[in-house]
């Protein structure tokens, strides 16, 4: 029995995550369009959402959080990684850090240099300037103030943070004020996207705004199931919603916006995959397309952490229950104090070798101690530094296993399989080491709980890795636009050999960028939002160049692997 019509569209997207939020917002803009957003999850209206320092009880959280866990990774002891995204409106911007980084200018160039013409720095900086609303660099020909997503310093800082960038600049780093203008080495506070106190996700930033608009149709609790071809021009999709099957027809064009995991199934429960595993699952093949799932990279990260007696790091305890009171009063009458922080307020990006043109590790200041039990509130005191793998060489898949959309897809990001993933971690955990043993950190008695003092060799360290490394949550790369037969997509993001169908999320980036991912799928959902619109893009800016090249590049070599 064919499922009913809800309903008909000219432009449905799928999936109201950063860039679906941004489609409906600048899709809808004109009036002219009726435009259909799809989201499997719920309403984000949660006070753990809204507050941004309970970041950590989302990352786990089972109705808003689809908690994927990836495959067993054999260069991980075989251990599964939770790999947490945003079942919710705002999708992952619902539930994640809020850090506020574009990456590197090299990254784009690079892009570009896969066979992506207007991907490159130049071209890409005014979309990040248009949804930028950054009143501390104002005036900065990086940075925009008009637009939707708000981006603040985190005022007061917790203590810990000065003391951070002190000992990087006591063993010889540079401090860094601006880390989206340029050159990113350095240390330094993160901006963070909070506005007033509350978490500036994209459905807060772009899709609250225009929700009452006559032509905008928000749709959560819907499932899609497949996209729905006539010949090689998708037309609708078949969604489950309250249980019952139905189908959404689009007169335009339909967008993918459902991320690294979720746009690759889709694709691949529609038909558009490998042709000889479609069929060993009855799937129907509508285009013989072997890229889509591959190509999955993460940044890997390992930690080391320090406690201490003194209720110097945010957290529990009955010596700081007078300043805990303090903080839950300030945020309940004014929106500030250490609740309206994302937590992780600072961070450095490093080279780990001299020839290297940019940063290839991330170094991340917590300063918070983290219960063993993975309790997301932190009982006690400590601080550390996660070390982030900015550019592994390593690349997994998403695939699915069976025709039934509802059952668990396959995430192997194949972590560490590229042997020299490996070296900058270990070097990261060395440098680490020194920045808490410097003299800014002395005063607090604090002693290392990991991995422990007496793992210091490079073999102790990358076993420590091995067995205890995790992700920080920036999965791309499974529908990858590129201008060869690698590509799910191309420089339009639409995919090829199938007509009136897109994906714009993380997954088709080619390469991860060095850095935090949210801000650059909304330049992608901006940049697609011209592209469906037949809007020209804005002139590259003249002003800013990335001044590196990508020839330097450690991965330069294997983008096209």
């Amino acid at each position: 029995m064919t499922p009913t019509v809800l309903s008909a569209c000219d432009f449905l997207i799928i999936g109201a995550g950063s860039a679906g939020c941004v489609l409906a917002n600048r899709l809808s803009a004109s009036g002219r369009d009726q435009v259909a957003l799809l989201e499997a999850g719920s309403d984000d209206a949660s006070w753990l959402i809204r507050t941004p320092a309970a970041v950590g009880a989302l990352m786990k959280h089972p109705r808003y959080n689809w908690n994927f866990t990836t495959t067993p990774q054999p260069g991980l002891e075989n251990r599964r990684l939770p790999m947490p995204r945003g079942r919710v409106v705002g999708g992952t911007s619902s539930i994640n850090g809020m850090v506020y980084i574009r990456g590197a200018p090299a990254d784009f160039d690079a892009w570009s240099a896969m066979g992506n013409p207007g991907w490159s720095y130049r071209e890409v900086l005014p979309y990040f300037i248009r949804s930028e609303r950054n009143l501390r660099f104002a005036g900065s020909p990086y940075h925009g103030i008009d637009g939707p997503m708000n981006v603040i310093d985190i005022v007061p800082q917790n203590p810990l943070v000065s003391r951070f960038v002190a000992a990087a600049r006591e063993i010889g780093f540079e401090e860094r004020t601006d880390f989206n203008a340029g050159d990113m080495e350095g240390f330094g506070a993160r901006q963070a996207t909070i506005r007033d106190g509350r978490r500036e996700s994209a459905a807060t930033a772009f899709l609250d705004p225009v929700r009452r608009r006559p032509n905008l149709q928000l749709l959560p609790g819907c499932f899609v199931t497949r996209i729905i071809f006539e010949g090689t021009r998708a037309v609708g999709v078949e969604v489950v919603r309250d249980g019952q099957a139905r189908r959404i027809m689009a007169r335009r064009e339909t967008v993918i916006c459902s991320g690294a995991f979720g746009s690759p199934a889709l694709l691949l429960h529609s038909g558009i995959g490998g042709a000889a595993g479609l069929r060993q699952l009855n799937i129907p093949v509508v285009l013989d397309q072997d890229a889509v799932g591959r190509n999955l990279q993460d940044h890997l990260s390992a930690t080391m952490m320090m406690r201490t007696h003194k209720p110097v790091s945010y957290g529990l305890s009955l010596r700081a229950l007078p300043q805990t009171i303090g903080w839950a009063a300030s945020y309940l009458y004014a929106r500030r104090g250490p609740l309206a922080s994302n937590v992780f307020e600072a961070h450095g990006f490093v080279r780990t070798r001299e020839h290297l043109s940019e940063p290839d590790i991330q170094v991340i200041f917590v300063p918070v101690h983290r219960n063993p039990s993975g309790f997301p509130v932190p009982f006690g005191h400590g601080y550390g530094i996660n070390v982030a793998l900015l550019h592994p060489q390593s690349r997994g898949q998403v695939s699915i296993t069976s025709a039934d959309p509802r059952m668990e897809m396959k995430i192997d990001p194949a972590f560490l399989s590229a042997a020299e993933d490996l070296s900058p971690l270990v070097y990261g955990l060395s440098l680490a080491r020194r920045l808490l043993q410097a003299q800014p950190f002395k005063t607090f008695g604090a002693w290392e709980i990991a991995p422990g003092d007496v793992v210091r060799s490079e073999e102790a360290l990358g076993q420590y890795v091995r067995a205890t490394a995790g992700t920080v949550f920036h999965p791309v790369g499974t529908c990858r636009m590129a201008g060869d037969n690698s590509g799910v997509v191309d420089a339009q993001l639409r995919v090829k050999g199938i007509h009136g169908l897109r994906v714009a999320d993380a997954s088709v980036f080619p390469l991860l960028v060095g850095g935090n991912t949210n801000a650059a799928v909304v330049m992608v959902a901006e940049k697609a939002s011209d592209m469906m619109l037949g809007v020209p893009a804005p002139p590259p800016l003249a002003t800013a160049t990335s001044e590196i090249s990508i020839d330097s590049r450690p991965e330069h070599a294997s983008v096209a692997g």
